[in-house]
């Protein structure tokens, strides 16, 4: 079995649902080489036509449909999500032939379950520091240029949001200022704004319901520094729509129920679709077919191949959705160490607060729910840092989305694997796309 860390593979291309927007903030390529300018430039003709807008979904599934064995289609993708779209929407702007298919709706998956932050990653920076660890510095650096390159990409979906780290010794102030400052400078000129140390008063005026006191111990002040925030569903639908727009056969709705293979069965040259609205089946011939179903990854290679190793360690995201009056507009808190270590933040989101994440081994399902030990979780983490009451019934919602984390047998726990992109080629024909973040899809 092969195996690649995916390394300048391209870059996916800008991504709304406001299709002129995503053209006035096109990304140039990785590499010049990496793309034809004639698909490039067509590409940005007709995402800047005022009635540019994705073909009939009796169209696109007519294209898969029409693929033969003689005529295939350059490649396949399985699976909807910011990976999968994202692969697509490169794929088709540099003039192949490229079709999609998502067993359920575009984004109804962990890419619409993330705490909606596009983030350089704080915490795997201070790993990298601290373990000598190279691979999560690359992560940092890569993920802090995505940051920036999607903000201007889809400004209308994306901005810079600033966190506040609260201090309750001189320590934890030292600490996190030269922390965020060194962060700060990893980013470089793709900096959104600098960090800032602020006084207790200046903290409780910008962030009204920070606690002063945490058991015996008083306010010292806050860091605050800034990372992005986006509508993760909408900029996952825009990536599926821009697709179309510029070529791509893309169908949701469409479930893979086996992979087809040449006569020697020694090569993946397909797949056979069962469209879930009509119940009808089809077959899609392609050169290549790229498994980016996510955590389901593993039910797809097995198709290839039943003996296949899981390479799939699933973890589970738990957010929860409370009334506004937990954060002020316009100012996110992060709790840098929970008494287990983890980090957990609460954000302004869409007129209410957003808090989370959970990090914790799961199963995977096709609709993962929240437990209440880990809606607990984050509610016991937040409640020590504001003076509010933190009630259970303030709950408005919560939802759990699963990682789909590359398995290393030598990791302990989820929370210790890196959130990069692994590629796998274990079956000729057949390409598995498994691991990355928000941040890093179009890697």
């Amino acid at each position: 079995m092969a195996a690649w860390r995916l390394r300048g593979a391209g870059t996916a291309l800008a991504a709304s649902s406001a299709l002129a927007a995503a053209a006035a903030a096109w990304p140039t390529p990785a590499s010049a080489s990496d793309s034809s300018p004639v698909a490039l430039d067509a590409a940005r003709e007709l995402v800047a036509r005022p009635d540019a807008r994705p073909p009939p979904r009796s169209a696109q599934r007519a294209v898969l449909a029409g693929s033969t064995a003689a005529e295939p289609l350059d490649m396949l993708v399985v699976g909807g999500g910011a990976t999968g779209c994202g692969v697509a929407l490169d794929a088709a702007t540099r003039g192949l032939r490229v079709g999609l298919v998502e067993r359920e709706d575009f984004s109804s998956g962990t890419s619409s379950r993330s705490t909606k932050l596009i983030h350089g990653g704080v915490r795997y920076l201070e790993k990298a520091v601290f373990n000598l660890d190279y691979g999560q510095l690359k992560l940092v650096f890569h993920a802090l240029k995505e940051r920036k390159q999607v903000i201007e990409n889809a400004p209308h979906l994306c901005h810079a949001l600033p966190c506040m780290t609260p201090c309750f010794n001189w320590f934890e102030v030292v600490y996190y200022w030269f922390g965020l400052k060194f962060y700060d400078i990893v980013a470089g000129k793709r900096l959104l704004h600098l960090s800032r140390y602020y006084s207790v008063e200046e903290s409780v005026e910008l962030f009204p319901t920070l606690a002063r006191n945490d058991g015996d111990r008083s306010l010292r002040g806050t860091v605050v520094y800034y990372d992005g925030q986006m509508n993760d569903s909408r900029l996952n639908v825009g990536l599926a729509c821009t697709s179309a727009v510029v070529g791509a056969a893309v169908l949701n709705y469409a479930e893979v129920v086996s992979l087809i293979k040449d006569e020697s069965g020694e090569r993946v040259i397909g797949a056979r679709i069962r469209d879930t609205l009509s119940g009808k089946e089809f077959d899609t011939f392609a050169k290549v077919v790229v498994n980016a179903s996510g955590a389901f990854c593993d039910s797809v290679r097995k198709m290839a191949n039943d003996n296949v190793v899981p390479m799939i360690c699933p973890s589970s995201g738990v957010h929860i959705v409370l009334p506004d009056y937990y954060s002020p507009e316009g100012m996110g808190l992060i709790v840098p160490k929970t008494k287990d270590g983890r980090v957990v933040f609460m954000l302004p989101w869409l007129g209410r607060t957003v808090a989370g994440t959970t990090d914790s081994s799961t199963a995977i399902t096709m609709l993962p729910e929240p437990h209440e030990d880990e809606i607990q979780f984050i509610l016991d983490a937040i409640c020590d840092y504001l003076n509010v009451q933190v009630r259970r019934s303030d709950v408005l919602s919560a939802w759990s989305g699963i990682r789909p984390l590359a398995m290393d047998p030598s990791a302990k726990n989820t929370e210790s694997i890196s959130r990069d992109h692994v590629v796998f080629e274990d079956y000729p024909g057949l390409i598995t796309i498994t691991g990355g973040k928000w941040t890093t899809y179009r890697r």
